[in-house]
């Protein structure tokens, strides 16, 4: 492909990222795999330059593009090399006309944007949760130890115990350690956020919101599969690929519970005040997460924000019938919204006069409130709030 077909190729793909964005469809990975399955003669080289392409745009515009055209107009505008493409030849982008629609820039839809202000996100703060996300693992302590594990590639330690950091790219689930569960892909922050649990072994445990099983495995290595660890789950999709990476992780997972959305407590009455920690890992709008999934900012409405507190706070409210006395639960949304962190944290003790929130200090991040927060301009994670509250009862 000519690099004016690149581009033309982007504003293709773009064009279905926008109309997926609208409809809450495919994300873009998915997007641009499917295009070029269909065309066979793009190479690896083209591939990847399509990809850098699509994505540089999806990052240079705040609100939703009127086209996928209009997107590329908007990187165009600051690189000349890229307007020069807009020549009209075979296979690319016809010339630009005086006056057609070129996206607007920003950090996100402007509503959203102040919102993120209102939460003490803004400015070069704001900017950071566009940048390029690293890849983190975590190093199993079920079959391994960081201090000892020898990897094709040496990583950088992070402030997570089990943390390393390596070259974005690397092929790690090609590796001998991955397939044999001794490493896992997982963010620092994450593995953060898990830590503030402080699960200890013994303990029954609830992950209320397991999905696939990313913080569920790092809870059984803290608990040394010792004790009871309960994954449960309202998408049986999701839930269903715990499994197999739990027995790749060498991982005891007692139970895996699928939940009715709507009426969880009734599949949950049977261990109603038995946990000694019940973690929410709850449905949240995924600001923090915009450096991996960046498209996901044009995707969401205030609307939808209401749809996600709302359901945040009936979980967070729905746990405390699982906790046993002087028990904890343990809040965590990979947001910077406060209306997903901290207002949520303090509705929660509003509503509830037994409980009260236990401090929380990790080896990264800043309070916010009475809870905790990890962003990527300050820690260089994705973006999480996580709180902890115990019950006094």
């Amino acid at each position: 492909m000519t690099p004016a077909a690149r581009v033309q190729a982007a504003i293709e793909i773009l064009n279905e990222v926008i109309a997926a964005a609208r409809a809450q469809g495919a994300p873009a990975d998915r997007i641009i795999t499917d295009w070029f399955r269909t065309r066979r003669f793009a190479g690896s080289g083209d591939r990847r330059a399509v990809r850098e392409l699509v994505y540089g745009a999806i990052r240079a515009c705040g609100p939703v593009p009127v086209s996928g055209r209009a997107a590329m107009l908007r990187v165009a505008a600051s690189d000349p090399a890229l307007a020069g493409l807009f020549d009209g030849s075979a296979h690319a982008p016809t010339a630009v006309v005086a006056g057609e629609p070129v996206a607007d820039g920003g950090v996100a839809p402007e509503w959203l944007t102040q919102g993120l202000a209102d939460s003490g996100v803004a400015g070069a703060a704001a900017e950071a949760l566009l940048g390029r996300a690293p890849l983190d693992i975590r190093v199993n302590a079920l079959k391994a130890d960081r201090d000892d594990l020898a990897l094709p590639v040496t990583g950088e330690a992070l402030v997570a115990p089990q943390g390393l950091r390596l070259p974005a790219g690397t092929q790690v689930d090609q590796w001998d350690a991955y397939l044999d569960g001794r490493i896992e892909v997982q963010d620092g922050g994450s593995q953060l956020v898990c830590g503030a649990a402080t699960v200890q072994p013994g303990e029954t445990v609830i992950d209320l919101c397991a999905g696939a099983g990313g913080k569920t495995l790092a809870l059984a290595a803290a608990m040394r599969n010792r004790g009871r660890l309960i994954a449960c789950d309202v998408d049986r999709g999701r839930l269903s690929r715990l499994a197999p990476r739990a027995a790749r992780a060498g991982a005891m997972i007692a139970q895996t519970v699928l939940m009715n959305p709507g009426r969880e407590m009734e599949t949950l009455a049977p261990f109603a005040g038995m946990a000694d920690v019940v973690l929410i890992d709850a449905p949240c709008s995924g600001t923090g997460t915009w450096r991996r999934n960046p498209e996901a900012r044009w995707r969401l409405s205030a609307a939808e924000l209401q749809r996600i507190t709302t359901l945040q706070a009936r979980l967070f409210d729905l746990a405390t019938g699982l906790v046993r006395p002087g028990g904890r639960i343990v809040f965590v949304t990979c947001s910077l919204l406060d209306a997903e962190g901290v207002d949520q944290l303090d509705a929660f003790l509003a509503r509830h006069t037994g409980w009260v929130a236990d401090p929380i200090a990790l080896n990264a991040g800043e309070p916010r409130g009475r809870g905790w927060r990890l962003s990527p301009f300050v820690d260089g994670t994705d973006g999480f709030f996580v709180a902890r509250v115990k019950s006094v009862c």
